[in-house]
């Protein structure tokens, strides 16, 4: 067959498939998925999801168990959002030998409810004073958090202001509340931001209400004109909802989590389908055309293989060895080679009675010139639908065994995502968000492989002509 031909044959191929709804489906969400790990970077909202998932000081800044951000389209009270506030208007007042740098971070802030924290953090060279201030539409402005720096890193300056500001916000209180209101603040203990986002009145400490409008963040340092000072400054509005799937227990981002796990579920899908089938395909073959003991030996042989619990034998192996995405995927090849078999052995045992297979042997080709040039190509269209639809079938085991936490933990699987769901208690807690994503997008991958190998099915299974 030439160039030409191959065209054609394919040509015909899509033309066929288009027609099929379901298959054109399925098609559109394999495009979809492979855009989407092709993209990754740019589209998860933290690009070291892959290494740092399990590093909990990378999320620390999130809020826990949060909501999506779109849940206040459903809520009568608007939460404060998770957001980044990355680009700062600088300002900068030359002195003899010192430099007055301001850094201001305008926040639009019209929820019902004030954020959960106020995280800043910033890189920096020399040894000058830092100083925090809070900015309110009222036209207040509140002074929350000094520090002198030394030459910090990015992790060593990290100013969370409802931990470090509870003094500034405190004298803030002080200046609006009555002597009353200030007697119930502390037996209460307001959150900080609850008074910072508050309208200045007597009923700051006790109900505060909040001041919506324009707020500014800025952070002001003296340096000496020859030091660096204050580098890459960043500040991180910790709201009571976050994301486009919210956060996990851990503080982790869900949706960055699932989109990482995209690529591992279908790498174990292909991989495992395709060196699966292509084994039971060529098994199928060989048991056919040998026969004989020969076929008697390998068909007690696939009895074995097929009347096996894949499941618990895989729950079984993972417990006893140490879990690894490849010793799963090897494991999943050993029983679902099996699939294929028996209908490869019937349509092979159909094609060795042909007549051109009669003339090859009559030619003097060997067997496995027979086999491998003139039965297998034969079948190689039904190996495709076979693969297609043992796609869901190798995600699901991964994510089972995951789910019950045997998978490989270092890497993120959407298993590993609802077993950490299930040992943090988010079915019992109504964290919906940690539990119904996953399993959602484990449903869709294995429904459009169900389709794809559906339709081809439907399309190559008439064409499996003898000639």
């Amino acid at each position: 067959m030439n160039l030409k031909d191959s065209f054609a044959g394919l040509f015909s191929f899509w033309n066929e498939f288009r027609r099929d709804k379901s298959g054109l489906i399925g098609m559109g969400i394999l495009v979809a998925s492979l855009l989407t790990i092709a993209f990754e970077p740019l589209i998860v909202t933290y690009p070291e999801v892959n290494t740092k998932w399990r590093d909990i000081d990378y999320w620390q800044d999130n809020p826990r168990a949060a909501p999506p951000a779109w849940a206040n389209l459903f809520s009568a009270q608007k939460k404060a959002v998770t957001t980044r506030l990355s680009k700062p208007t600088v300002t900068k007042e030359e002195g003899e030998g010192i430099t007055l740098v301001n850094y201001s971070f305008p926040y639009a802030y019209h929820y019902d409810q004030p954020p959960l924290d106020l995280i800043l953090k910033a890189k920096g060279q020399g040894t000058f004073p830092v100083i925090v201030s809070l900015e309110r539409p009222d036209g207040k402005t509140v002074e929350l958090y000094q520090y002198v720096a030394e030459d910090f890193s990015d992790d060593e300056l990290r100013i969370s202001l409802a931990n470090d500001a509870q003094d500034g916000a405190y004298q803030f209180l002080a200046s609006t509340a009555s002597a009353e209101a200030l007697t119930t603040y502390d037996s209460k203990s307001v959150n900080t931001t609850a008074i910072l986002f508050a309208v200045a009145d007597g009923n700051i400490a006790t109900s505060p209400q909040p001041l919506k409008g324009n707020y500014h963040i800025v952070i002001q340092s003296m340096k000496p004109a020859d030091e660096e000072g204050i580098i890459d400054p960043r500040v991180q509005v910790v709201g009571a909802v976050s994301g486009a799937l919210g956060t996990d227990g851990s503080k982790r981002d869900i949706f960055s989590g699932l989109i990482a796990g995209l690529k591992w579920a279908l790498m174990i899908g292909f991989v495992t389908s395709a060196i699966s089938v292509l084994i039971g395909v060529l098994y199928g073959i060989i048991s056919a055309y040998f026969g004989g003991i020969v076929d008697v030996i390998m068909t007690f042989i696939f009895e074995i293989f097929v009347s096996m619990p894949v499941l618990p034998i895989l729950i079984v192996m993972s417990a006893v060895f140490k879990p690894s995405i490849w010793f799963i995927i090897l494991a999943l090849v050993v029983f679902s080679w099996v699939g294929p078999v028996k209908t490869v052995r019937s349509m092979a045992l159909q094609i060795k009675e042909e007549t051109y297979i009669e003339a090859a042997r009559a030619l003097g080709a060997g067997k496995w010139r027979i086999i491998f040039k003139h039965m297998t190509p034969l079948l190689i269209p039904y190996s495709f639908a076979s693969m297609a639809l043992a796609v869901p079938g190798a995600i699901l085991y991964e994510a089972s065994v995951s789910l019950l936490g045997l998978g490989d933990a270092t890497i993120t699987t959407w298993g590993q995502i609802l077993h950490d769901a299930l040992s943090g208690g988010a079915v019992l807690n109504g964290l919906w968000w940690w539990v119904v994503p996953p399993g959602f997008f484990i449903a869709i991958m294995g429904m459009s492989f169900a389709f794809i190998g559906s339709a081809m099915d439907k399309i190559l299974h008439p064409k499996l002509r003898t000639r």
